[in-house]
């Protein structure tokens, strides 16, 4: 007899095409279905997405649209519990309508009385004082909490939880596989296809690049420029533009592009990433490369966990967060960024790649295997529960 399927909500950033956030949702399929087949217990995943159309033929599962509150509540009610996260979810920085609605779909799921799952969320920043209580409230009465980092957790215990019921975890993309390396990569019937790129002639170096908007001045997409220009004068460069967040992030690689044209040396290639819009195909990009350069999270996350020597680049506290679970800092800040420093430290990795995997695997390994916790914990409580 075949068990029904309980029905699982997951709450976050979805749909946009932010490949960040798209990947933190294919590692939670990935590890729920996991932990899921080896506890003998049938899950449905239900995507509360911007564009659900898109998110169930990506990856094969249900999607509601997750503005429509009549839709959102059928789907709850009708669910054994929801998970909010991963991601940065409950931060004020981009808008302060980011943390009442996901707290509303927490809230909402707890009227319904649903448990309720923080899944490897980084919290904050957190700006406006009065959303603390709110957060603290509805934390209060969550099934489980976890946290990608331990600032996360002190952020939370600040509010005036307890900080021995919320676990601290790697972010979920940790976790995620190239497709063909592990049986569980494939989450449905989404279908994967090879991003199509130039390919660097021989003897050439690919340099990762993931750039985003972030000061008005863009003194540190200059500075990203000026390096890449003084490392193309000692290496024969592949110089490869990775955006994660579309468009914006398209539109930040041709401002830097733009400053390489006419300027890099002699046989350097530049080419842009433009249709690598699933996980797997991003990953796959960024496996490729000999050496990344980031400044979004998840670039970096995706090269640790293809071993690909990486530099960071700081514009907000999660990305000194992961860095230093990795025993690395970054290569600046955007406001204090030196060319300089980027082409040296470009050149330095790509040198002694080999001695920065070896120094890092026990850190990689650890946070892969780590990644999973969550999906494990909610599992076990589903179970147990049914």
């Amino acid at each position: 007899m075949v068990a029904t399927p309980q029905t699982i909500i997951i709450s976050g950033y979805y749909g946009f095409r932010n490949s960040g956030d798209e990947a933190v949702l294919q590692s939670i399929l990935i590890a729920l279905r996991k932990h899921a087949e080896v506890a003998g217990l049938a899950l449905e995943p239900v995507v509360l997405s911007i564009d659900p159309e898109w998110t169930t033929a990506t990856y094969g599962v249900k999607a509601v649209h997750r503005m429509k509150l009549g839709e959102v509540r059928k789907a709850i009610a009708q669910s054994a519990g929801l998970i909010s996260g991963g991601g940065s979810l409950l931060q004020d920085v981009t808008s302060g309508k980011t943390i009442p609605y996901y707290l509303g779909i927490l809230k909402l799921a707890q009227w319904l009385g649903k448990p309720t799952f923080i899944y490897a969320q980084g919290i904050g920043p957190v700006n406006r004082k009065f959303f603390q209580p709110m957060i603290k409230s509805i934390f209060r009465k969550c099934a489980y909490i976890s946290v990608r980092d331990e600032q996360s957790r002190q952020l939370l215990q600040a509010m005036g939880l307890q900080g021995e019921g919320i676990e601290v975890v790697p972010d979920p993309v940790m976790g995620l596989t190239l497709a063909g390396t592990s049986g569980l990569a494939d989450t449905g019937s989404g279908s994967v296809h090879a991003a199509g790129g130039l390919q660097k002639e021989e003897g050439q170096s690919t340099i990762g690049i993931s750039v985003r908007y972030w000061e008005s001045s863009r003194r540190e997409l200059d500075a990203i420029a000026d390096g890449l220009l003084q490392a193309c004068a000692e290496e024969s460069l592949h110089l490869r533009f990775l955006p994660f967040h579309h468009p914006t992030d398209n539109e930040a690689s041709r401002y830097v592009i733009e400053r390489l044209e006419g300027k890099a040396a002699q046989g350097t290639t530049i080419s842009l990433c433009e249709d690598a819009l699933h996980p797997q195909q991003m990953l796959q990009e960024v496996a490729d490369c000999d050496v990344l350069i980031g400044m979004r999270l998840h670039s970096l996350i995706y090269a640790a966990g293809r071993r690909v020597p990486l530099l960071g680049v700081s514009y907000d506290p999660k990305i000194d967060h992961f860095l230093a679970r990795l025993q690395c800092r970054p290569i600046g800040a955007t406001a204090t960024l030196k060319g300089s420093e980027v082409a040296t430290e470009v050149l330095h990795l790509l040198r002694e790649g080999q001695a920065w995997r070896n120094e890092r695997e026990p850190y990689i390994s650890a946070l892969v295997e780590e990644a999973g916790a969550p999906a494990r914990h909610i599992v076990e409580y589903l179970r147990h529960k049914g």
